[in-house]
């Protein structure tokens, strides 16, 4: 995913509600009850984290107990330091006290809550990149990273790939919010090439790979709230030569891991993604900003996210100023103008009757007189003008270029293509001769699409007289 790839915008959570998710988390929860217990006997190595004779105080207080106890603490402790809730006073000493962020957590605004959350959040995607190295430990201490077959770099731009690809599929309009999605699946988007039919058996065994990878890393960052996880089935990791303790379903896709982005998870993404210059909008973005702002941002939003944004846009304006606020913006002869006509009218759609006086200010304006008509005669006001057929026909080239640019040559556009050749005798003959800088493109566009040999020929000759008109 380059930096100039355009993101679908999300809809995030208030920050309230999502500063509230961050104090249930339990690996920021744990790091807190350790900043309020750390206190003047409280020791910590050069390196920051807790000595180990402490450790089982530390699993104590945070009512661990089992394997993990120790490391879990030791990671709660770590996260800590990280985020600035505890602070360390004499590194030789290994002294430490409560960090001003502490307070943070209890007397801080929804954004700084946020933020600590989000330092909480590099540090175990820090820790999730490095593998683990039981059994590469040598007898003096030393860890013999010589047997470790491990590039960080790598490790964490597939990480942040796997990532990406988890925010795209949260945030596209066709997938439920709430919706998992399987490990195999996920694995597979960043390791199978887009233009492979059959995965070969080298990059299945690549994908396999990834997936026990992915597993570790998802137990990982489950505690910090990032994500929603049900681990791959331990049955699926027994040698091949073992009998599974009880009958498994083969055709279960759970049992080999689903995920989910938390609406924590969502905004965290998000805000990496903008630190990394990606342009990843967020719905509610342009309610404070101008109509030509609302228009052009929404230019490339789905349906459903143009319409989410808009309604938060006219939320906070009289009907009628913003009708007027509208119209103007979307005046232009520029090639992005027949979009922004479309997401006004669109938009207009949105307001009540109030804004009737608006639109017929615009009766005879050459570029909104015919989609004020439209809107006029949609919400049953009497006295509509008939519009002249100069301006049916510039509103038909209008309306094609705005669909061509949101939609491109979609079966939708192909059905408008058939229909006005079909409805219109002489279209061809008419219709290049109209005034609009996209003339030429959409005749040529329709007899790209239109089916019939014949129509798409009388298209293509069209076009190159409108062409010839224009002086290109």
């Amino acid at each position: 995913m380059s930096d100039s790839s355009p993101l679908p915008p999300v809809r995030l959570h208030p920050e309230a509600e999502l500063a509230r998710d961050v104090l249930s988390t339990p690996l920021l929860s744990r790091a807190a009850r350790l900043a309020r217990w750390a206190g003047p006997e409280t020791r910590v190595d050069a390196g920051g984290g807790l000595v180990d004779e402490q450790l089982p105080a530390a699993a104590e207080v945070l009512g661990l107990s089992g394997d993990d106890a120790a490391a879990d603490a030791s990671e709660a402790w770590r996260v800590a330091v990280d985020t600035g809730l505890v602070e360390i006073v004499d590194e030789e000493e290994g002294t430490v006290t409560a960090g001003e962020d502490l307070a943070v957590l209890t007397g801080g605004s929804p954004q700084d809550v946020l933020t600590v959350w989000l330092a909480a959040l590099e540090a175990v995607l820090a820790d999730a990149s490095v593998p683990d190295l039981d059994g590469l430990v040598a007898e003096d201490g030393d860890v013999d990273l010589s047997a470790l077959d491990w590039d960080p770099e790598a490790e964490a731009e597939f990480l942040d790939g796997v990532l990406g690809n988890l925010y795209l599929l949260t945030a596209g309009e066709d997938t439920p919010a709430d919706a998992p999605v399987p490990l195999p699946a996920l694995a597979a988007s960043v390791i199978v090439p887009s233009d492979m039919g059959e995965p070969t058996n080298d990059v299945l065994e690549q994908v396999s790979d990834a997936m026990m990878r992915l597993d570790d890393q998802f137990r990982m960052l489950e505690p910090v709230g990032l994500v929603a996880y049900r681990p791959v089935d331990e049955a699926l990791m027994a040698e091949a030569d073992e009998e599974p303790a009880a009958p498994v379903d083969d055709t279960d896709v759970s049992r080999y891991g689903m995920v989910r982005l938390t609406p924590l998870g969502l905004y965290g993404l998000r805000a990496r993604l903008l630190e990394a210059g990606f342009d990843a909008p967020a719905v509610g973005d342009l309610a404070d900003k101008g109509a030509d702002a609302l228009l052009d941002g929404t230019a490339a939003f789905p349906p459903g996210a143009a319409q989410a944004e808009t309604e938060q846009w006219l939320q906070r304006r009289e009907s009628l100023a913003a009708a007027r606020e509208l119209l103007a913006a979307a005046r232009g002869s520029d090639a992005g103008a027949p979009l922004r006509r479309l997401r006004c009218q669109q938009a207009l759609s949105l307001v009540g009757a109030s804004a009737e006086p608006a639109l017929r200010e615009v009766l005879d304006d050459a570029e909104l007189g015919g989609l004020a008509r439209v809107w006029l005669t949609e919400h049953g006001a009497a006295d509509v003008p008939a519009p002249s057929e100069a301006m049916v026909y510039w509103l038909t080239i209008d309306t094609v270029a705005a669909q061509l640019a949101a939609e491109g040559n979609s079966e939708e556009l192909r059905a408008l293509v058939e229909g006005l050749a079909r409805q219109h005798g002489g279209f061809f003959e008419a219709v290049w001769r109209v005034e609009h800088p996209a003339t030429a493109d959409v005749l040529e566009a329709m007899g790209r699409l239109h089916p019939d040999k014949k129509v798409a020929k009388e298209a293509r000759k069209a076009a190159f007289k409108a062409r010839s008109q224009q002086g290109g």
